[in-house]
């Protein structure tokens, strides 16, 4: 049987799984329409918090895929989610589009300037942060006000090397109050729930090429994961960790064929 065959919901990771940068994995796109041809669910799940679920799957046409908006998942969604959940009412965030978008539309009030108290900050990630902002976001906190980051992706790997992540800038907040922040995204729960509860099923697939992120979360959560290495793990790097994928494959058109289970 078809390993894809064997799930009801496939949880797809972005860079490293279906591109590599500005280069499509060369399975990727034929791999993708199999599957939704046999009318398989997906869900395409990232940790970058900037960008709207229209702009990913935007990159992803640019990529030869057919993707939904409503078939993105970023971590901004997921956080909005958690915090609608809760009656959260209003938030200072530190981020881009994506994340205010999200909160805006599920009914957060989005606080600008240099407001004296907040029941939440919100961290993702920010290439236009400023020194004040950073300064607002940590006067807040020490205000009484919950720190929440989308994730704590430490750098971000653009075309001429690493930028600060989200969790760098998440990092000058905790450094500078002792506050520990909740995590939104991977290898965190939350994400990979709000995932499943957009796309539907049971029985999940987590679909991934980090053993730290997608594969650490799948596991923590008892669900089955594909590691892939057509990004940033090799096979030399999966033999030697001591988290365990359920299976190991080249590179996404794996799902279309029958895997042993790891040992």
């Amino acid at each position: 049987m078809r390993l894809a065959d064997q799930y009801d919901a496939l949880l797809l990771d972005l860079d490293g799984v279906l591109f590599r940068g500005d280069e499509t994995v060369s399975s990727g796109p034929e791999t993708l329409a199999a599957l939704r041809a046999d009318g398989h669910r997906l869900a395409f799940v990232t940790n970058n918090s900037a960008r709207t679920p229209e702009q990913v799957a935007d990159k992803l046409a640019g990529h030869g895929y057919s993707a939904r908006p409503q078939e993105v998942v970023t971590s901004a969604l997921a956080t909005a989610d958690l915090l609608a959940e809760r009656g959260v009412g209003e938030a200072y965030v530190v981020g881009e589009g994506g994340i205010r978008r999200a909160l805006a539309e599920a009914g957060i009030r989005v606080l600008d300037g240099e407001p004296e108290v907040a029941a939440y900050v919100v961290v993702g990630w920010d290439r236009e942060v400023t020194y004040a902002k950073l300064r607002t976001a940590s006067l807040l906190v020490q205000r009484g006000a919950r720190l929440v980051a989308t994730n704590a992706d430490r750098s971000y790997p653009a075309p001429d090397g690493f930028w600060p992540g989200a969790g760098a800038l998440l990092a000058v907040i905790t450094t500078t109050t002792g506050a520990e922040a909740e995590i939104v995204g991977k290898p965190h729960a939350p994400l990979y729930l709000a995932a499943l509860r957009r796309v539907g099923g049971e029985r999940p697939l987590v679909i991934g090429d980090r053993l730290e992120t997608d594969i650490a979360g799948a596991v923590a959560l008892g669900w089955d994961s594909l590691l892939v290495l057509s990004g940033a793990t090799s096979e030399e790097m999966a033999a030697a960790s001591e988290t365990r994928p359920t299976y190991v494959g080249p590179d996404v058109s794996a799902l279309l064929r029958d895997l042993p289970v790891q040992e």
